[in-house]
């Protein structure tokens, strides 16, 4: 083996030293005129106050759960309790600061794009993605060292054995859970803000006063282009800083399952696999530049495809040195049934030569995957493309059309992603196999290397995820850019090259939600495999009542949780409503333009509206699932029934179930959105019947891909960390 562990740190470093070098760079760009600035420092302030109000909030759920688990599970172990504290805290602030990162150079960047648009369409695309980058960068490789720290320092000391690593990584896990606590509840506040003033803002603005989209008489315009950061950009940052978390630590569980054969080298796989594509993205984001005539998805495609091809590169050779199977296999205790003597025990069985190579198919299924899962996304929410343009069509004939048709949208575009995840699954599974690796966990759980194929899968998938970050908050900061531009009075050639921007901006985010949903999926299984190890159970059986019971409580948690995600957001957005129709009423002078409107008012008003908001949903993500554990621990009909099955029915059904509904609800709204963008670029598109149908249609779908959806993704992620967590206490 050769040590390629060095790699892990100089990844991180080099990354977060670039982002500091991109952050440089677009304070550098001009900030624009007084009234850019005006505009912009209202969005910065509004986007602070959320923020800060939110994660105390979330500090104090976060701090009550802590010390709950780490009570339970360190109740006959001190070590074991202190290191679940530690690890559930260092999680959770980490993700905390992933979303202030992304807030923080986003609230920053929008100004400049806009004021670089006036000069340049080059230059306005180039800072929105290094913008994006900075969040990209510096999240993935906060991802990757806290992991790495976490592993070193619970490891210190800890024997080179297969038992002794395993136990090290499970007390882990709380790291990847505490990253999903704060993920899910900064989604779910940012996702209720971002679509309760958005929904307000088109309601009251266009549709009631027909002003155009971000016009500076809107009281709640700064209130929608604040939550373009907290929800976009906040949320998303720390969303993509847990899915990393999570997937590199449930690799890690069945790499060292197969230490017998690969040592440290295959837990440290997935780290270094992680720190390479790190440097891919790098290169991916400098490489990105345009023509004034070109689209903009062309540009950053051509980033995509460059970050892809070194990323494979990289992953083939980190397969080539670290996962060469060892030839001195000794003996495998548990195939013996009189013990581990050397008369009498059976080695392991030898593994493929050609192992590595295997592996490295794994991964390029996984890089496929991903690049799969970004066009079928483009193919169906962008403009150019049948389905918006089908929703376009059905808004001649009126709102209700547009819905019907942007809603079969939404449930037509979950079979090529299914189908994406399921060939995916299958064909990292039996390269796998043919590896020939077999170990046996436990005297009736073997493990063979078809699952840990699975987990280099997703390693691929996810080995762009810098430059899908990046990407992705370039639509917020191409949105609030074309907002800004809209507030200041600019028009012209400027707000066409904005609105550009932003139709891609729409595109990225739908993508980037695409592929976190079929990041989530493949990433379930492998934790899922994670599960039945620390649980110690071989199978989940659907036949046996109190697990068909636990597989419909995922399913109906699925079902429940988006429910109020979107009520959530409809909630808000009256409270927002009144608000802004009492301005226009109160002061009639606000649609001359003689008086401005109290945007702090109404920006107020929707953040304690969306903080009341994201309790209960997400209070029901975390206590279902524990109430199905510990109900199912002492209540059984069953004979021979294992504890911890109706939670893995729980885990398993209720993942599918997300997997596909945030496909629906992702899908569907960005298809809306994009429509009502199409209708906009006709020559008379703006203000008529069929544009005013367009717009309901985007409000219809605003909770779904922007709140629901991506909320759902967390979720997933929730219930493999939780369950888990919870694995050892229902042996």
């Amino acid at each position: 083996m050769v040590d390629l562990s060095i790699v892990i740190p100089i990844a991180g470093a080099t990354a977060i030293g670039t982002a500091a070098y991109l952050a440089r760079y677009v304070m550098k760009q001009d900030a624009g005129s007084e009234r850019i600035q005006e505009v912009a420092d209202a969005i910065r302030e509004g986007a602070r106050a959320f923020m800060r109000r939110q994660y105390r909030t979330i500090a104090i759920i976060a701090a009550i759960l802590a010390l709950v688990f780490a009570g339970a599970l360190g109740a006959g172990n001190l070590g074991l309790g202190a290191r679940t504290a530690l690890a559930f805290a260092l999680g959770s602030a980490f993700s905390a600061i992933s979303g202030y990162i992304g807030m923080y150079i986003s609230i920053r960047a929008n100004q400049r794009c806009a004021a670089a648009a006036q000069s340049s369409y080059n230059a306005a695309l180039k800072t929105a993605l290094r913008g994006g980058a900075v969040s990209g960068l510096s999240i993935v490789a906060m991802s990757l060292l806290g992991v790495s720290l976490l592993y070193y320092v619970y490891g210190w000391g800890a024997d080179a054995t297969r038992s002794a690593q395993t136990e090290v990584i499970l007390s882990m896990v709380d790291f990847g859970f505490g990253a999903s606590l704060v993920a899910l509840f900064a989604q779910l506040g940012g996702g209720i803000y971002t679509k309760a003033a958005d929904v307000g803002a088109d309601l009251v603005g266009k549709i009631e006063k027909g002003i155009p989209e971000d016009d500076p008489r809107n009281p709640a315009v700064i209130a929608d282009l604040v939550g373009d950061n907290v929800g976009d950009c906040a949320g998303r940052g720390a969303d993509l800083f847990e899915s990393t978390a999570a997937e590199n630590i449930g690799a890690m569980v069945l790499g060292a399952a197969l230490f017998p054969y690969f040592g440290l080298a295959g837990i440290l796989f997935p780290l270094v696999a992680r720190a390479f594509g790190l440097i891919a993205s790098i290169v991916g984001v400098f490489v990105v530049s345009t023509r004034e005539e070109e689209a903009p998805m062309r540009a950053l495609n051509r980033g995509y495809g460059v970050t892809t091809v070194i990323a494979a590169l990289f992953f083939g050779l980190a397969a080539f040195l670290l996962l060469q199977p060892s030839t001195n296999l000794g003996i495998d205790p548990l195939t013996d049934p009189d013990g581990p003597g050397p008369l009498l025990g059976i080695p392991y069985p030898v593994a493929s030569s050609y192992t590595w190579l295997y592996y490295f198919g794994c991964g390029l299924v996984g890089i496929v995957a991903a690049l799969l899962f970004i066009y079928i996304t483009q193919y169906y929410t962008e403009a150019r493309f049948r389905p918006v343009k089908d929703i376009a069509k059905a808004a001649e004939t009126g709102p209700a059309t547009d819905v019907i048709s942007g809603f079969s949208v939404g449930l037509e575009a979950t079979a090529l992603p299914a189908l994406t995840i399921m060939g995916a699954i299958l064909l990292s599974f039996y390269l796998g196999e043919l590896t020939g690796i077999r170990v046996h966990v436990t005297a009736s759980f073997t493990l063979g290397g078809g699952l840990f194929g699975t987990a280099v899968a997703t390693m691929g998938m996810l080995s762009t995820a810098a430059y899908i970050l990046a990407m992705d908050t370039f639509g917020p900061i191409a949105d609030n850019a074309a907002g800004i531009v809209e507030m200041a009075g600019i028009s012209g050639s400027v707000r066409k090259q904005m609105d550009k921007l932003d139709a891609a901006g729409n595109t990225t985010k739908a993508l980037t939600k695409g592929y976190a949903v079929g990041s989530a999926a493949l990433a379930a299984f492998l934790l899922f495999s994670a599960y039945l190890e620390a649980a110690g159970i071989t199978s989940v059986d659907l036949a046996k009542p109190e697990v068909f019971v636990g597989g419909i409580a995922g399913v109906a948690l699925v079902f429940l949780f988006s429910a109020f995600a979107i009520r959530s957001v409809g909630r808000a957005a009256w409270a927002i409503i009144k608000d802004v129709r009492a301005q226009f009423k109160e002061n009639p002078e606000i649609m001359t333009g003689a008086k401005k409107p109290d945007y702090g008012r109404s920006v107020d008003i929707v953040t304690r509206a969306a903080l009341r908001e994201m309790v209960v949903p997400g209070l029901l993500a975390v206590l279902t699932p524990i109430a199905v554990g510990l109900a199912f621990k002492y209540v059984r009909v069953t004979p021979g029934l294992a504890a911890g099955e109706p939670l893995g029915a729980t885990l398993m059904v209720g993942t599918i179930a997300g997997v596909i509904l945030a496909l629906v609800l992702n899908t569907g709204g960005g298809a809306w959105d994009n429509a009502k963008k199409y209708v906009e670029s006709l020559p008379a598109g703006k203000g008529t019947e069929q544009h005013k149908a367009t717009v309901v249609g985007d409000t219809v779908g605003d909770p779904f891909k922007d709140t629901a959806g991506p909320s759902l993704h967390i979720l997933v992620k929730l219930l493999s960390t939780l369950t888990l967590v919870l694995a050892p206490l229902l042996k």
